[in-house]
């Protein structure tokens, strides 16, 4: 059985096999589930980028034209959300790259390059940190202040348990984090014309 036979289901594979999987000819599909902003500063040739809230959206959709898909995030997370999307509709050739676009550099991988811009994860740790620090300096002054830190502290713990980021989320609603939309009826036409 070579590495590249379909397995009956998901799996993880790293950035040595997909590297063997694309130069072979026959590989997968690549869709990159992060944000579009995220998607232009720096992502894989040839991936489709499909942002996870759309992936969600328009699934059902999607499945028509992908058969074999590898799915692209910074480090495997949203990815792994996208996955479990693609598995729920029945989809058995799903694969996650092990982590992300981060692991596909740092192996040598080939990447194209737009504008530079803070990853969402940076940001967030940006924000957060600042928030604690507020609530803290305002702790000083003001009793009972210090519990917006706390506050913040919670959701940080939350997000890490549940696997999920409000903060981040919202962050990616800003203006500079979206770069140019995701044109989901293009990309679904690329699958098509593709195959």
């Amino acid at each position: 059985m070579s590495t590249f036979d379909k397995p009956a289901h998901p799996v993880r594979i790293d950035s040595a096999i997909l590297r063997e999987w694309l130069a072979a000819g026959d590989g997968p599909r690549l869709l990159d589930v992060r944000e579009p902003a995220e998607f232009e500063a720096m992502h894989i040739p040839g991936a489709y980028n499909v942002p996870l809230h759309l992936l969600r959206e328009h699934r059902g959709e999607l499945r028509a034209h992908l058969d074999e898909v590898v799915l692209v995030c910074r480090s495997g997370i949203r990815a792994g959300q996208a996955e479990k999307l693609l598995t729920e509709i029945g989809m058995t050739n799903v694969h996650v790259l092990d982590g992300g676009v981060l692991a596909w550099e740092a192996a040598g991988g080939p990447v194209k390059r737009g504008r530079r811009r803070w990853d969402i994860e940076r940001q967030v740790r940006l924000v957060a940190g600042a928030l604690v620090l507020l609530g803290v300096a305002a702790g000083l002054v003001l009793p009972g202040a210090q519990w917006f830190a706390a506050a913040i502290g919670a959701g940080l713990v939350l997000a890490a348990l549940t696997n999920s980021c409000v903060m981040g989320a919202l962050l990616s609603r800003l203006p500079f984090n979206r770069g140019s939309s995701c044109d989901i009826d293009k990309v679904v036409g690329e699958l098509a014309s593709a195959r």
